[in-house]
């Protein structure tokens, strides 16, 4: 293992006083040690930056930051990024965890030029509770093509959109953490923060052949009242993570459209009203300029034939 190449923890935080020291604290606990711990306050409204800047007395890997005022949470993870100078970048989020040996483990893979990124399974546990579910354990420990990533999350399931679970290079992350993504209906990505996350693993799958997968444990995603997928409705979620990756295949995979129109087509039928009061009833709405609107009665079927078996018709 090449210990020259640094990796910066990323840790963009927002009124978190009683969640960041143990999210610091697991970074700092890292068995690989080339790193530096880059912590960006957004102005918080509690003792978050009391909490920081005790932490940052104690060990010189922590370097802390804050904001003149609330940029909004994706400026935060970019500015994270911008303050950050290792080789690689992990984005922790200010209320998850990471194992002690999740770099020791997820590192040596990106020394394959051919890797854009690793990601690792993931534990989510729900705050106050003893219930935790197992996520993205998608096969064997190795490399695989970067097709199945974007075919596995786009239109299978069991895919991480959130990069709180993989590992990059830090010039991946500069340059493929979209603060703003263009759409029809002015969505503002920037302060949603849904979506952003996605493309950051689209676009860079995009840009080589392979990513990797550890068959680990190795990162734990905190379920609670203030997390953005639990402050999110249930229709919120899918709309802005199909708008995003309209927004990729449209630019990229111009080839999957039609089975992205079949996934939009069966969101709206399903989340109707939602749908509508934001301005996306309709399949076009969801790109800037694609006419082609047909449907891949192949992917439709399929998604029928799971949802029968699912309920047991």
């Amino acid at each position: 293992m090449n210990l020259q190449n640094k990796v910066s923890i990323l840790i963009p935080v927002y009124n978190r006083e009683n969640l960041i020291e143990e999210t610091v604290q697991s970074a700092l606990n890292q068995t690989y040690k080339n790193i530096e711990i880059i912590v960006v306050d957004n102005q918080s409204k509690d003792k978050t930056w009391e909490v920081l800047q005790k932490l940052a007395s104690q060990d010189e890997r922590i370097k802390i930051f804050q904001n003149e005022t609330n940029i909004g949470p994706v400026r935060n993870w970019k500015r994270c990024i911008d303050e950050a100078s290792g080789e690689y970048g992990k984005i922790l989020w200010s209320d998850d965890l990471i194992a002690p040996d999740f770099l020791e483990k997820t590192v040596p893979y990106l020394e394959n030029k051919d890797v854009g990124f690793v990601f690792i399974g993931t534990e989510i546990f729900i705050d106050g509770t003893d219930k935790k579910t197992s996520h993205y354990f998608i096969g064997e420990t190795g490399i695989y093509e970067s097709e199945k990533y974007i075919n596995g999350v786009l239109f299978d399931g069991g895919y991480p959109v959130s990069p709180g679970c993989a590992l990059f290079r830090l010039k991946d992350l500069k340059k493929n953490l979209l603060v703003d993504i263009p759409n029809k209906v002015n969505s503002d990505f920037a302060m949603h923060a849904i979506g952003n996350d996605l493309l950051i693993f689209l676009l860079t799958a995009h840009q080589y052949k392979k990513f990797a997968f550890v068959n680990e444990k190795l990162s734990f995603f905190r379920a609670h009242e203030g997390s953005i997928s639990i402050q999110s409705d249930d229709g919120k979620l899918p709309l802005h993570y199909n708008l995003a990756s309209a927004y990729f295949l449209e630019n990229y995979r111009e080839y999957l459209i039609y089975k992205m129109n079949t996934k939009i087509w069966l969101f709206i039928k399903g989340y109707s009203l939602g749908s509508k009061k934001d301005g996306l009833g309709e399949d076009s709405n969801y790109y800037l300029n694609n006419k082609k609107l047909s449907l891949n009665f192949n992917y439709l079927f399929k998604k029928i034939l799971k949802k029968i078996i699912h309920l047991g018709i």
